[in-house]
Formats: structure tokens, sequence, C-alpha cells
């Protein structure tokens, strides 16, 4: 769904995704975990903040639940993913699947919680656009993961 994120994050991989579909996936994955465990921190880091409004600590009390779930999510499709074949291999892609697609309605509700007004604009605009570029990515290693043939 977002071919421009995709080639900036991919590209550097493409010596060892050549043409496989599985590495292409892996590698996906890969990018979007890092980038869910740098937002992770960063929502953390906001989290210690002192000045912060009810309104937006609980907003960022729940973010940090939930991105922590997607890190949680995406470590488990990830190893989930190197062990991909034999007999099991439908089982171990629904468990993929439905560990990345939690991964992602997490991100949605993280962003979910900064919408409307009285939050920090600051605070807002820099989670929010973390968030999208996460679910972005998160959504790119869903579409990779579907490709996967039985």
């Amino acid at each position: 769904m977002y071919p421009n994120i995709s080639y900036k994050t991919l590209s550097s991989y493409a010596g060892t995704i050549k043409t496989n579909p599985r590495e292409l996936a892996n590698a996906a994955l890969s990018v979007s975990l890092k980038e869910v465990q740098s937002t992770s921190a960063l929502v953390q880091k906001f989290s210690k903040g002192r000045d912060l409004r009810p309104r937006e600590a609980g907003a960022i009390r729940d973010c940090v639940e939930t991105i922590k779930d997607s890190v949680d999510d995406l470590q488990q499709s990830l190893a989930a993913i190197k062990d991909l074949k034999g007999p099991e291999f439908e089982w171990k892609m629904s468990d993929i699947l439905t560990w990345v697609s939690a991964a992602l309605t997490n991100e949605d509700t993280c962003m979910d919680n900064f919408e409307g007004n009285g939050m920090n604009v600051k605070i807002k605009d820099t989670v929010r656009g973390c968030i999208v570029r996460v679910s972005q990515l998160t959504s790119n290693a869903l579409a990779f993961i579907n490709k996967l043939k039985y």
C-alpha cells in the first residue's frame, strides 16, 4: 500500500531478499519491529514528562501499553516466520497474520488516543507522526506476508 516507504526501508536488504518472498516478508517485519521499538522508547520518554495534563498523561500511558503489545506481536511474528515450513504452515501463517494484524490495530488504538483538542501539539504531532510511519511499515509487512504461498 505504501510503495515509497517500502522502497526506502527495504532497498538496503535487496542483496538478502533477492527474489525470495519469505526474505522480503522477514525484512519488512524486521524494519517494522525496529520502528515500533523506536516509537515505544519515544512514547515512554514522553510519559516521564512532569508537566503533562491529565488527558495527555492518560493518552501516553495507554499508548505505551498498546505499543508494547505491538512490539510483542511483531517479535512473535518474526520468530514464527523463520520457522514457516512443513505441515503446520497454514497454522503458523494464521498465527503470524493474527499477530501482525493485532500490532496494526494496537498502533491505530494508540493514535486514536491523540484525537481531539486539549493536547500538547508537539507531543501529539510527534507521536502521531511516528505511529503513522509504524502503521505504514506494519501494513506493508502484512501485505508481504499475505503473498507467501502455501
